[in-house]
C-alpha cells in the first residue's frame, strides 16, 4: 500500500513529515494560524457585536457616537481585501510582533481580517434575542452586565456557535492567503509546492487535508450547537 501510494503520489512523499515543508509543519501551522485568530478576533468580534446592540438607537444603554464609532470599524475593516490588509497592517504588525514575516506576524491581519464578519455575524445572533426577555430582566432591575452575559449571550449561545462555526471555516480559507507574508500552512503548500511546481498531487493532497479539516469544524460545531439549543428549551 505505501509502496502502491509513493508510485502514485511521488512529490506527497517527497515533502516529507518533517522540515520547513513537511505535512506536518503545514498542518501545525494551519492549526496555529486557525486557533490563536479564533482567539483574537473572537474576543474582538463579540466585543464589538455586543457593543453594536448594546448602543443602537432601541438598544439597553443607547449612545449614538459609540454605535457610530464600532459600526464604522467594522465596516471599514470588512470591506479591505484581506490580500491588502496583509500590507496595510504590516506597520502595526511589526509593533506588536517585532516582524512583518512569518506565522506569527500573519495573526495580526487574521485577527484584523476576521474578527469585523464575527462583529457582524454575533450582532444577528444577539439581535435575535426575545425582546421580551430582555424587558423581563430590565423590569427585574438586572444591570447592563447581567443582561449581556445572563439575558444576550446565554440566550444566543447555540446561534452564537452556529457563526462562530462559519467564521472558523472561513479564518481557515484566510490562512492559505497568509503565506504571502511567509506563514507557511497547507493553502502556501498547495500553491508553492503544488501548483507553482506543476505537482498535482501536492495541490490535490493539502486541498483534501483543509477540506478534512472544515468538515471536523463543521460536525464539532454543529454537535455543540444542537446541544446548546436543546439546553436552551
Amino acid at each position: 500500500m505505501i509502496s502502491w501510494f509513493a508510485k502514485v503520489c511521488p512529490n506527497v512523499v517527497q515533502l516529507g513529515w518533517g522540515g520547513d515543508a513537511g505535512w506536518g509543519t503545514s498542518i501545525f501551522q494551519t492549526l496555529f494560524m486557525t486557533f490563536w485568530a479564533t482567539i483574537f478576533g473572537g474576543i474582538l468580534g463579540i466585543i464589538f457585536g455586543v457593543l453594536l446592540v448594546v448602543t443602537k438607537d432601541d438598544g439597553i444603554r443607547p449612545n449614538k457616537f459609540w454605535y457610530n464609532v464600532c459600526d464604522k470599524i467594522v465596516s471599514i475593516f470588512r470591506a479591505i481585501p484581506f490580500v491588502i490588509l496583509l500590507a496595510f497592517v504590516a506597520p502595526v504588525t511589526q509593533k506588536i510582533v517585532g516582524t512583518q514575516i512569518g506565522i506569527k506576524a500573519a495573526l495580526v491581519p487574521l485577527t484584523l481580517g476576521v474578527f469585523p464578519f464575527y462583529a457582524r455575524q454575533v450582532q444577528v445572533a444577539l439581535e435575535s434575542v426575545d425582546t421580551g426577555k430582555v424587558e423581563a430582566a430590565q423590569s427585574l432591575g438586572a444591570t447592563v452586565s447581567d443582561i449581556i452575559f445572563d439575558v444576550y449571550l446565554r440566550e444566543s449561545r447555540s446561534e452564537l456557535i452556529r457563526v462562530s462555526t462559519v467564521t472558523i471555516i472561513s479564518l481557515i480559507g484566510l490562512t492559505a492567503m497568509a503565506g504571502a507574508i511567509g506563514a507557511g500552512g497547507l493553502g502556501n503548500t498547495a500553491i508553492s509546492y503544488g501548483y507553482n511546481r506543476f505537482n498535482n498531487d501536492v495541490t490535490l493532497a493539502a486541498t483534501i487535508l483543509v477540506i478534512v479539516l472544515i468538515f471536523i469544524v463543521q460536525i464539532v460545531g454543529d454537535f455543540f450547537a444542537k446541544k446548546m439549543n436543546h439546553q436552551n428549551r
